[in-house]
């Protein structure tokens, strides 16, 4: 292993790539999707909704007779659950935040408890599983329990190295704090661009496949309809797939550039300073073709999946072939995703097209493979966790709400709210995971921003954040005692 501060050290002035837009052509592509989407919205959609609507209201007026003859139909207000989400969404934001400032001090512990709760986790199961006379369920669950007993036994040497990681890459974004909104902003767009295509899908449907009311063996009406046509379905999956991963991308490179700034020039931090704005400029023009190039290949394999679970189904497909298909494009999906997460950090970093970015992901992991790789999985661990706390104290904040509003008093059943306080929970609890997943997912393009920039850039970290830089080489000649 070579000396992490020698002269070989590679600077940003020698990696970074001339101006000018990498890999064009898939940016093209990204916006002639988004006009002929929204062509076919604006031609097919309304169509689709009118018949709905019609349809509504034919089987409204069929009902007018029963309503008027007595009985009140009517349900519940659902606006409670609504101000419960709103309630929940500020206060998982506020408990994400405060997650990030607990991260610094306590990385190390917060680290050795998700790598042990993991071991609890599958010990419990394997327990549970025994209990119950359920040994098909029991000899898995003590299989992963010893893997994960193996695991933690195996990379416990390399917590100082991950702590040291994921410290520096939480300073990274709390002095940068506004690219954190990003995420959300990419949410919005997403919502609103679900909504666009499900409109254009639902209207091409309309428009070309054929649906008649006939008799079942029992003479029960029934619909029938022609199976859809693959090839449009596939390009459709694609064209939704393909806009979700360009948006999540780009949140990822643009920290990866805010890290990198902050790495390099250290006076352009700020809340929403220079180097947030610099940052997101560039993931929207010179490294957008780059963007949409590797979002472009998940998405294919991600439509493939779908239409596979699709061609099941409609029976068009056997249950074993759809299974070992499936089982394959999930295996090849995991991998590009994986690829893709170092490569947008090179992009976002250096400017590098996706191609070239990908070489640099190869050398990376020739030489710091295994270190990269434990260092993202453990801190992996720590953000999916605590996402699952945030959401679980959500959930426990809207049954609150449930007790202390008068939002949900149309539930009350014999002085009790039982279900409104289910669903609230749950609602609770999604919400708060959901939003602070975004949060922390700013943490996690950081790490690897990090890791990236220490194998690389060892020597400007050291100039300009020495007690980090410190901090960071110690840790690393724990895990590698020949390291000088």
């Amino acid at each position: 292993m070579s000396n992490l501060g020698d002269s070989g050290a590679i600077s940003l002035e020698t990696k970074k790539q001339p101006s000018g837009c990498r890999d064009p052509i898939f940016a093209v592509v990204f916006y002639a999707n988004l006009i002929i989407i929204a062509v076919l919205c604006i031609k097919f959609g309304p169509d689709a909704y009118k018949s709905n609507i019609d349809a509504d209201s034919d089987s409204a007026a069929d009902g007018d007779d029963d309503t008027a003859d007595g009985d009140d139909a009517s349900s519940p207000s659902l606006v409670g659950f609504l101000y419960a989400a709103l309630g929940g969404s500020g206060i998982s934001v506020v408990l994400s935040g405060l997650m990030i400032l607990l991260m610094i001090p306590t990385a190390s512990f917060l680290i050795k408890l998700a790598l042990l709760f993991n071991v609890a986790m599958s010990g419990l199961l394997a327990v549970v599983a025994v209990a119950t006379g359920n040994w098909p369920f029991a000899i898995i669950a003590v299989i992963f329990f010893l893997i994960f007993c193996c695991y933690a036994k195996a990379v416990w040497s390399r917590i100082p190295f991950a702590t040291a990681n994921l410290v520096t890459a939480t300073k990274a974004i709390k002095v940068n704090f506004g690219v954190t909104l990003i995420g959300y902003v990419m949410v919005v767009l997403a919502i609103g661009w679900t909504v666009l295509w499900v409109t254009a899908f639902l209207g091409v449907q309309d428009s070309i496949i054929e649906c008649v009311n006939v008799k079942d063996a029992n003479g029960d009406d029934k619909t029938m309809c022609d199976n859809p046509n693959y090839g449009i379905l596939f390009l459709f999956l694609v064209s939704y797939y393909f806009v979700h991963q360009v948006l999540k991308n780009v949140v990822h490179v643009t920290v990866a550039g805010v890290v990198g700034t902050w790495w390099f020039a250290p006076d352009e931090k700020g809340c929403c300073g220079k180097a947030i704005f610099g940052s997101l400029c560039r993931a929207l023009t010179t490294s957008f073709g780059s963007i949409c190039f590797g979002s472009l290949i998940v998405a294919a394999i991600q439509a493939l999946r779908t239409l596979v679970d699709v061609a099941k189904s409609n029976d068009d497909i056997g249950n074993t072939l759809a299974c070992c298909i499936d089982c394959l494009l999930s295996c090849i999906e995991s991998i590009v995703e994986y690829f893709n997460k170092w490569a947008f950090i090179y992009v976002g970093l250096y400017g590098y097209g996706y191609c070239e970015a990908g070489k640099s992901v190869m050398t990376l992991f020739k030489d710091r493979g295994w270190d990269a790789i434990i260092a993202d999985d453990l801190i992996g661990m720590v953000l999916g966790m605590l996402s699952l706390v945030v959401g679980l104290i959500t959930g426990a904040f809207t049954l609150v709400f449930v007790e202390t509003t008068s939002w949900f008093d149309e539930f009350l059943v014999d002085n009790t709210k039982g279900n409104a306080q289910v669903l609230a929970f749950i609602i609770g609890l999604i919400v708060g995971i959901f939003m602070c997943s975004i949060l922390l997912s700013a943490i996690d393009s950081a790490v690897l921003a990090v890791i990236v920039l220490f194998a690389e850039a060892p020597a400007e970290f050291e100039s300009n954040y020495p007690e980090l830089s410190q901090d960071m080489r110690k840790a690393y000649a724990k895990a590698h005692p020949g390291y000088e």
